[in-house]
């Protein structure tokens, strides 16, 4: 049910100017769909509708531009950033210094960042090893991490 509902709620709401949620739950209603107000709350959230002026003068709810995904690597990327006190490559093998005790959280963020070349990392309390598929996807992943780290 919750797939279709939510497909209804992206169908309203690139449709029709939606200000409220109680409009989008008697929009909803319209097309047959009954929801609560706490479950409508929870659509709006887990698809990442946003409220946005639209050219009228007044707010309507919208699909935000950024994918969870993005906000993800984004959060990941933060981590990185505060955490990271010096990196250098060793072959395949990137290994980067750390904040004591930060060392498996940038694992972990690094990790999550889908790397292509990531064959594995290691932590300990302050030097991660990441190890890399070959040198050039090690050289690759150095020059991406000096891109992120340059962002603080």
């Amino acid at each position: 049910m919750k797939p279709g509902r939510q497909s209804v709620i992206l169908d309203i709401i690139t449709h029709e100017n939606i200000e409220t949620q109680r409009q989008l739950q008697d929009a909803l209603l319209a097309r047959g769909v009954k929801s609560t107000q706490a479950t409508l709350s929870r659509d709006i959230k887990d698809m990442r509708l946003v409220k946005e002026l639209g050219a009228n003068g007044s707010y309507r709810y919208t699909v935000s531009g950024k994918s969870e995904e993005d906000d993800a690597r984004q959060r990941l990327q933060k981590i990185v950033r505060e955490s990271v006190i010096s990196y250098q490559t060793a072959m395949n093998l990137l290994v980067i210094k750390t904040l004591p005790g930060l060392a498996s959280a940038v694992c972990s963020a690094i990790d999550g960042m889908s790397i292509e070349g990531l064959a594995g990392t290691l932590a300990g309390d302050d030097t991660a090893f990441l190890a890399m598929v070959s040198v050039e996807t090690c050289e690759k992943l150095y020059h991406q991490l000096e891109g992120i780290i340059a962002r603080k």
